[in-house]
């Protein structure tokens, strides 16, 4: 008899994953779909999801899936109320899913499995208190005080991404202006690194503007991460902008939380140091009292971009006990 397999999915602005999670946080069977935009019908990101679990089940019984969505979760973890980076508004997503796999289907906000993730496993285990950050496409936060898990009265706190950083600063997908993923996030990573080539003009041969063959406009992510890991000048003075904004956010969070570790997970965090370096340069610069204290420790997640995937999967394993 074949044992049914948990799932983990995360869905993120740019990407769905979903994966086959062991107890020990161990990953199998990853699949990978992209996330079909915020202004599509629901039920296309909600097919693409479909498609990814079925793909990691491979026609095995699945004893429940964990969904781990950038947005806000309600406390009873049924509705994804609001996500500035997808289509749900208000959607029972756990209920509609649950109908439509046959399964247990479990839900929260993406950092919160993180932190779910790095408490049970990686880089925040046997921490009592904890920030854990998630930097993507935007910004996700969630706060462990006492070795638990602050939801907040609306199951929405640690929404951190989305507090103005720059007054009339650049509009956001959230409706508001200035908020910090504008300025710290794969999408201000790309725009910073767009910018730097458009300024250095036809004469930059370096190895980002040869990955885009010339073109601005088509960079992404992995392109700035590949450049920079290759020495690129542009996409180094990227990462050095946006890890300083990392920061300088950071040092703001600490001054309010007092953490004794910071843990950074979401897609930029698999850049690793050439986010981080410039980011510690900032908090310990940054941070009231730094020389009176004890800075935290800013960490990259220890399962990395899948730390929300693991997380995930934990919660319906906790929902299934």
């Amino acid at each position: 008899m074949i044992d049914p397999v948990v799932i983990g999915v995360d869905v993120g602005g740019t990407k769905v994953v979903a994966a086959e999670v062991g107890v020990d946080g161990t990953l199998a069977r990853v699949a990978r779909r992209p996330t079909p935009g915020r202004r599509v019908a629901v039920a296309l990101l909600e097919d693409a999801l479909t498609e990814a679990v079925e793909e990691v089940a491979a026609g095995r019984p699945v004893a429940g899936v964990g969904l781990a969505a950038a947005g806000f979760v309600d406390a009873a973890g049924e509705r994804v109320a609001f996500a500035p980076h997808l289509p749900w508004r208000g959607d029972r997503v756990r209920a509609r899913l649950t109908q439509r796999w046959g399964v247990p289907v479990a839900l929260d906000n993406d950092a919160n499995c993180t932190a779910r993730a790095e408490s049970a496993h990686g880089m925040a285990q046997g921490v009592d208190d904890a920030l854990v950050l998630t930097v993507g496409t935007g910004i996700g936060g969630a706060i462990v005080v006492g070795g638990l898990l602050r939801r907040g009265r609306n199951g929405m706190a640690g929404e951190f991404g989305h507090a103005r950083v720059v007054p009339d600063g650049r509009g956001c997908e959230c409706g508001g202006r200035g908020c910090w993923e504008q300025y710290c996030s794969g999408n201000a990573l790309v725009r910073t690194a767009r910018a730097g080539l458009e300024a250095a003009g036809q004469g930059s041969d370096g190895a980002l503007a040869r990955a885009c063959g010339g073109d601005p406009a088509t960079l992404t992510g992995p392109m700035v991460t590949q450049g920079a890991a290759a020495g690129d000048p542009v996409a180094l003075a990227a990462f050095a902008e946006v890890g300083s904004w990392l920061g300088v956010g950071v040092a703001n969070l600490v001054a309010g939380l007092d953490p004794a570790v910071v843990v950074v997970g979401g897609g930029v965090s698999a850049a690793g140091d050439l986010l981080l370096e410039p980011a510690r340069a900032a908090l310990t610069g940054s941070l009231v009292g730094a020389e009176h204290r004890v800075v935290p420790p800013l960490l990259r997640a220890r399962f990395g971009p899948e730390a929300g995937v693991v997380g995930a999967a934990d919660l319906v394993r906790r929902h299934l006990a």
